[in-house]
């Protein structure tokens, strides 16, 4: 009997040391880093710890002598481990986005969908918009978050109230028509849009999440974004 239970009284107490090292981990990590840390787990290279806070990977060693802050490329299928992390600890189950606080697009059958989290002074966006004219069959919310200034936020407001969004939001990004109409109307979706970004991380625009909930910031080739649409499907 007492043979029998060596093996699991060995697994539990390894499993232990293993939880308390991470306890310890997140703990000194957090104190370091000044801020909360998501998760902490063992990367499986050269007796690093992943520590993942504020969106980003941080490695480091079990006393925290040292962080390693960029890819961390596997030797010998040379894939980058850490871009493969980001998206699988970044991605969001698509259906809790809070679609009715965002500017629906619908193109062609609609089928293939995309949710943009943008703001309406930002460069990027506008080259982006510019590229995802060119998609078909496709539903995009696009949901304003102006982080770059008060202008923005008055913007966002101006292009919520009105009563084309799409029409207006699109007159702005594409041909530089600024929106001109009233900004006092319930305005609280992009209010709820600046929480709902901070909750998830989002530091720039745009940021996209695909329908399999994978997340990529910034604005990115159209070719890539036909790929990531067909692989989400």
């Amino acid at each position: 009997m007492l043979k029998k239970m060596l093996p699991m009284a060995f697994l539990m107490a390894c499993c232990l040391n293993v939880a308390a090292d991470e306890a310890d981990i997140r703990k000194m990590m957090e104190a370091k880093l000044g801020t909360k840390v998501e998760s902490v787990t063992k990367s499986g290279y050269l007796g690093l710890y992943e520590v993942f806070a504020d969106g980003n990977i941080v490695y480091t060693d079990e006393k925290g002598t040292a962080f390693i802050v960029g890819p961390l490329i596997d030797g010998k299928t040379m894939k980058n481990v850490t871009e493969e992390r980001m998206k699988k600890l970044t991605a969001i189950r698509f259906g809790d986005l809070p679609l009715d606080r965002a500017i629906k697009q619908v193109r062609g059958d609609g089928k293939r969908v995309l949710a943009t989290f943008e703001d309406p002074n930002c460069g990027y966006c506008k080259r982006l918009a510019k590229e995802l004219q060119k998609l078909d069959n496709i539903t995009i919310y696009t949901f304003l978050l102006p982080i770059l200034s008060e202008d923005s936020v008055r913007k966002s407001k101006q292009i919520w109230c009105s009563a084309d969004r799409a029409g207006t939001w699109n007159d702005w990004m594409l041909d530089g028509k600024a929106p001109s109409g009233r900004e006092d109307c319930d305005t609280s979706a992009v209010a709820k849009n600046q929480e709902f970004g901070r909750k998830l991380n989002i530091s720039g625009t745009p940021t996209m999440f695909f329908a399999n909930g994978e997340r990529i910031p910034g604005a990115i080739p159209l070719a890539r974004i036909e790929q990531k649409l067909n692989q989400a499907k």
